[in-house]
């Protein structure tokens, strides 16, 4: 906790990276809050830990927030493994106490506008049966998976990049899975993998240890990228793969159109 006089600030972080069915936020961190003094005020910066850029909000938990510019909340966003300056905060005079700070981060640019793509099958098994579609009942009702299909695979099989570009984000370290949402929802490993017109693909529930890529990474279309899982919240192991893009700092899964798949 930094102690930063007159004004004594408790820098709160909160990390967004959706990463599958049931559109619980993930564990892994995206974005870190850095508090500098800076000529009687106090600077506060985002650090971005993602390949790819990211949108941030920042704001008080609870209470009146300082005097700022730009007002809070306020949002920026953060490129590619760069930080950005979300505000400068005041500390006006005779002020003293504790100020609670809250750092939300969505992957993405808001500036992204994906283009119309003819997607690749993400699977080494091309004849993969899809057991839940596009607004699937089970559990893609959510902006993050309205628009994302689960395809039917033993763990182990092969995933594949259905389009090139950055591996952004790769999360990785879970193992089982279930159906309690509030332990099981952000508890599967996941590649996200940003396109250039600043789309992104989640390839999501994949085994532990079965990551073939790391995060930077410029992928292929075709290029092998992980294994297959059962990890998170899943009643059996599939893969769940959905396109994305960041609309006002939400998650928003998109229609997309893939090879051998009917429109």
């Amino acid at each position: 906790m930094p102690r930063l006089s007159p004004l004594l600030l408790l820098a709160c972080l909160c990390a967004v990276a959706v990463a599958g069915d049931g559109g619980r936020d993930a564990q892994a961190e995206i974005v870190r809050l850095r508090i500098e003094p800076a000529d009687g005020e106090y600077l506060a910066w985002a650090d971005n830990l993602l390949a790819g850029p990211i949108e941030v909000r920042l704001d008080v938990a609870g209470g009146e927030p300082p005097p700022s510019q730009p007002a809070l909340p306020a949002r920026a966003g953060v490129p590619a493994g760069g930080s950005a300056l979300v505000a400068r905060l005041q500390t006006p005079g005779g002020r003293e106490g504790w100020m609670r700070l809250r750092l939300r981060g969505v992957p993405g640019s808001s500036n992204a506008r994906p283009r119309d793509v003819l997607y690749l099958p993400p699977l080494a098994q091309p004849d993969a049966r899809i057991d839940q579609g596009f607004e699937g009942e089970f559990s893609h009702r959510d902006a993050e998976n309205r628009y994302a299909l689960d395809f039917a695979a033993p763990v182990g099989t092969p995933v594949l990049a259905a389009r090139a570009g950055i591996v952004m984000q790769v999360q990785d370290g879970y193992r089982g899975h279930g159906l309690d949402y509030a332990h099981d929802g952000g508890r599967a490993n996941f590649i996200r993998i940003l396109h250039d017109d600043g789309s992104m693909a989640l390839y999501a529930h994949l085994a532990e240890g079965g990551m073939q890529v790391r995060a930077g990474e410029r992928v292929e279309a075709g290029q092998r990228i992980g294994l297959s899982g059962n990890t998170g919240y899943s009643t059996a192991p599939h893969l769940h793969f959905a396109v994305q893009v960041n609309r006002g700092m939400q998650l928003q899964s998109i229609r997309f159109r893939m090879r051998g798949l009917a429109e």
